[in-house]
């Protein structure tokens, strides 16, 4: 065995070794980061849901729509943490050293984390591009189900509560549920609502919410009054019914709701064929979030490299600065453009270029070519002139 085939050997335990670590360190990230994506998520759900009405049933379908539309950031950072992590503890182990004594340097470490790299950039692209718009759409739906037509769904027992912006307010001394939060039976019924700029009482002995075929939402009331023009002595008028049903949500307002139109959810190829500045910065921020998983693991590389005595937090903390920066860089430009502060010929591009242009320059400065290319411009000015 010649010299040439033993180095290809090592070289190739080396990436094994490096692709290993960087996988372990990889899950162990993620599933960190996740933890405390879902947590706070959760409880930004729960908030929301305790103010919007959302039933108890819909809060993991949220939580879990909600986390499809993060875990590309999570996976990009995990890998970009990973990768930082695995290089760290390489240089101060001297390992390093001694893979870049036979030649084993940042463009090889580079070129032994491409694999796991094209990896989570193919299930960054999917998701961007076909499974987020799908988990916003369906999230739109839950949303408008909640609020449109089971506005009445969190009736509370023995409490006032107000509805339609204080256009009513309802009592009811005793609900019982039928089938889940659709239906609810009721008992001593207190309504006053505003129709006319004219107040309305309504009293009925039991009533029942319930949704007809139109998906139109009706509150029966049994055995009861309404008094009008309550409490002005003009033109009032009593009504005594044995069965009212009073309407409380359109149906065709709740099957237009529904109708989700929204840019977020639109599919790639409809953002390619509709056009307009929207539409092709929605399609650009959807290839942008896969594309800084090409970009940052290089950025990784040159942030893992220590000496064996440096600080082994610095590149870390460095390289989530980074992170966010580079991520609210985008969004902020996304904004401007759609704005028309920035031109739309720029795109999002622009940012990418520039952040490859600044990983070149770290690259040649941490490996010492900035000054050779230095003296060598230097050296070809002064013996031109």
């Amino acid at each position: 065995m010649n010299f040439l085939s033993v180095l290809k050997s090592q070289k190739s335990t080396i990436a094994k070794y490096l692709m290993g670590n960087v996988l372990t360190l990889f899950f162990a990230v993620f599933v960190v980061i996740s933890i405390i994506i879902s947590g706070n998520q959760l409880v930004l759900v729960i908030k929301d849901s305790i103010e919007a009405g959302i039933p108890i049933e819909n809060l993991i379908s949220v939580v879990g729509l909600n986390m499809l539309r993060d875990l590309p950031l999570i996976l990009s950072l995990s890998l970009f943490l990973s990768i930082i992590i695995a290089i760290n503890s390489l240089y101060k182990n001297s390992e390093a050293i001694v893979m870049n004594s036979i030649g084993v340097g940042d463009k090889s470490f580079m070129l032994y984390i491409q694999p796991i790299v094209i990896v989570i950039f193919s299930i960054i692209l999917f998701l961007t591009n076909f499974a987020i718009p799908w988990s916003k759409e369906q999230k739109k739906e839950i949303i408008d189900r909640v609020e449109n037509a089971s506005e009445f769904s969190f009736i509370k027992e023995g409490e006032f509560q107000e509805f339609k912006g204080g256009n009513i307010v309802f009592f009811a001394s005793n609900v019982n549920s039928i089938d889940g939060y659709n239906n609810q039976e009721m008992e001593d019924i207190f309504i006053r609502s505003l129709e006319d700029d004219k107040q309305i009482i309504t009293l009925a002995s039991e009533a029942q919410k319930y949704t007809d075929i139109d998906d139109n939402v009706y509150l029966r009331l049994i055995d009861g009054k309404r008094y009008y023009s309550f409490p002005s002595l003009e033109n009032q008028k009593i009504l005594k019914f044995d069965l009212y049903d009073l309407l409380i949500i359109d149906g065709d307002k709740v099957n237009y709701n529904n109708e989700y139109s929204d840019i977020d959810g639109k599919s790639t190829i409809d953002l390619i064929r509709d056009g307009g500045v929207r539409n092709i910065m929605e399609l650009q921020w959807r290839l942008s979030q896969p594309f800084i998983v090409l970009i940052l693991p290089l950025l990784a590389i040159l942030l893992g490299k220590s000496s064996p005595r440096g600080g082994k937090s610095l590149g870390l903390l460095v390289g989530v600065a980074i992170f966010i920066v580079y991520n609210n860089v985008i969004l902020l430009t996304k904004s401007s453009i759609e704005r028309g502060e920035i031109p739309l010929f720029f795109g999002l591009w622009s940012v990418h270029l520039i952040v490859l242009f600044f990983i070149v320059i770290f690259y040649s400065y941490r490996n010492r070519k900035i000054h050779y290319y230095f003296d060598k411009t230097t050296q070809n000015f002064f013996s031109k002139g």
